[in-house]
């Protein structure tokens, strides 16, 4: 079994939230933005895997940042 790889540096679960629920928002949106570029970019190029693998992060990030929106509007 392989070890968890995030697409992108930014899209990387393991890397700490900021406390501030905006600045968490800010954060879920860069994952997001930055896992949708590279799924265009993989897309355009056909690899089926990583774009499997894009996707399913996208999926994670997606539900992250609504949290946060949540959040960041009860705050």
């Amino acid at each position: 079994m392989k070890p968890f790889i995030p697409v992108t540096a930014l899209s990387d679960p393991r890397r700490p939230m900021p406390t501030d629920p905006t600045l968490r928002l800010r954060a879920a949106d860069a994952a997001v933005e930055s896992l949708t570029v590279e799924q265009r970019r993989l897309d355009h190029m056909g690899l089926e895997w990583p774009l499997a693998r894009t996707q399913q992060q996208l999926r994670y990030w997606r539900f992250v940042r609504a949290l946060c929106a949540v959040a960041a509007e009860a705050a």
